[in-house]
């Protein structure tokens, strides 16, 4: 069985795919910190679910981007 070729992903795509990345891995120094608090969450704790969130909201945009392809 054949499999068809794989497209390459759109520049639009990777650069979105590279915002969680960024995101969580160059951003520590800025939400390194217990207080303030959130929603009554530590902020660390806070910032690390809401780039859950921010990364699953962004991967969903990619995944729709690359299916229309």
């Amino acid at each position: 069985m054949l499999r068809p070729p794989l497209k390459r992903p759109s520049s639009i795509s990777l650069v979105l795919s590279l915002i969680p990345f960024v995101g969580l891995c160059f951003s520590v120094s800025l939400w390194d910190r217990i207080e303030p608090r959130v929603a009554g969450l530590p902020f660390n704790l806070f910032w690390m679910l809401a780039s859950l969130v921010m990364s699953f909201c962004i991967m969903s945009l990619v995944y729709r981007i690359e299916k229309r392809r």
